[in-house]
């Protein structure tokens, strides 16, 4: 079956803190070295990102899926996909929650832009801010689209998502209302996984679906975070059957990195360079100990709050994960570099892909012996130190990322078969 890499979740230079450089050339450029062959467009409710895709893609007949026009040695196709903001009053409260839209064609993305453009500015913002609950969202857009999907996007963040301690809810029905049985698959975001979503009982039905978030195509954010399926045949019908389904043989597993790595998995003020983990905020009452500000409660700690089972508890049937980091921020970390942008941390990032063809494979497959010989004893312990799920980070808190600490330990050499 051919192995399908996804990270469905990305945006275009349309939307706010974004790379101006970004292109459907680009992104199928860099999705190649990442190891990505599906990505999804973003921004597909944003007019002049559409008429891009247009003009810049050609669809492979009998998919629903798209490649880009002119690069016939292309190996990366793309899905149409978009984000929105809603933003409605609920209780009393004002909500804000993002939803991720994966749609079949480029004609169904525009019946949806034309369903939602009653509701706010689409041309401001890559990813619009819609006036309305989430309920009518979606109920309008499966109206103009049925064979669209909506999914509630990284799920656990404190601003604009659907637990988010900020401006969200405790229960999917109290978002989505008489429209929730709609709702099939939750993405986890980068400060959480996996696991800490098997926490919640009321999950147990929904499929974790993982993607980067990206706003630009350089792979320390592109791919971040994937999905794997393995499918008879690479169409936008299988990959949705395939986390419809919860499927294990299509849908194989979640590339997530360490949810510590996260920008807001722990509770924080980042003014004050406070962070916590959730007993120590209860404590404290939510309120910094500096300045007596209420601090940013963190990922892990919603998480706590809404928990009905303990860390260790996996349902049946849970599709598998893994976690990695990304290879620019390994390779800095040993380099004991600020940036992973740097000239040599990408002299060695380079010389890693040409040996092992992507940067995914690279962490997850390359021998042990083989990275010593093009990356060094140093680089190739801390590569297996991410394979191995053996990377200790400093959790990030209110907006400051994570960072990865690697010890000095010789591992051996074993590769990642489990997806």
């Amino acid at each position: 079956m051919p192995r399908v890499i996804a990270d469905l979740h990305i945006h275009s230079r349309y939307s706010r803190a974004t790379s101006t450089q970004i292109t459907v050339k680009e992104l199928a450029k860099w999705g190649r070295i990442k190891g990505l062959n599906l990505i999804g467009t973003g921004d597909f409710t944003h007019p002049e990102w559409l008429e891009e895709l247009r003009a810049s893609l050609q669809e492979v007949p009998g998919t629903d899926l798209y490649a880009p026009m002119n690069m016939p040695d292309s190996k990366v196709w793309f899905m149409i996909t978009g984000e929105i903001c809603t933003v409605f009053e609920h209780g009393g409260k004002t909500k804000k929650v993002h939803h991720l839209l994966l749609t079949p064609s480029l004609e169904d993305a525009e019946l949806v832009k034309e369903a939602l453009s009653s509701y706010g500015d689409l041309g401001a913002d890559g990813r619009p801010t819609l006036k309305t609950p989430a309920s009518e969202a979606v109920e309008k857009i499966l109206e103009a689209s049925p064979r669209t999907v909506v999914i509630p996007a990284h799920v656990w963040t404190p601003w604009f998502s659907l637990f988010g301690d900020k401006s969200g809810f405790d229960r999917l029905e109290d978002c989505y209302g008489d429209m929730v049985s709609r709702i099939f698959a939750l993405e986890t975001g980068l400060s959480s996984d996996p696991p800490m979503n098997w926490r919640l009982s009321a999950l147990d039905k929904y499929a974790l679906v993982s993607n980067s978030d990206s706003h630009s195509f350089w792979p320390w954010r592109l791919g971040r975070e994937a999905n794997v399926f393995d499918l008879p045949k690479i169409t936008y019908r299988e990959v949705i059957d395939a986390m419809r389904e919860k499927d294990p043989k299509r849908f194989r597993a979640t590339i997530e990195v360490e949810p510590a790595y996260g920008k807001y998995h722990w509770t924080g003020h980042r003014t004050c360079n406070i962070s916590m983990p959730p007993e120590e905020a209860i404590r404290l009452g939510n309120l910094c100990p500096k300045c007596g500000k209420p601090l940013t409660i963190g990922v892990d700690q919603r998480v706590v709050e809404l928990a009905d089972r303990p860390k260790s508890f996996k349902p049946e049937g849970a599709i598998g994960f893994v976690h990695l980091l990304p290879l620019h921020e390994v390779i800095a970390s040993v380099l004991g570099s600020s940036s992973p942008s740097g000239k040599e941390v990408w002299s060695i990032y380079n010389r890693l892909v040409q040996g092992f063809g992507n940067e995914l494979s690279v962490l997850l497959s390359a021998p042990y012996q083989r990275l010593v010989d093009v990356g060094g004893k140093a680089l190739a312990r801390a590569i297996l130190d991410v394979r191995l799920d053996q990377v200790k980070v400093n959790p990030g808190y209110d907006g400051v990322y994570g960072h990865p600490v690697f010890e000095k330990q010789t591992m051996p050499n074993l590769n990642r078969k489990d997806i």
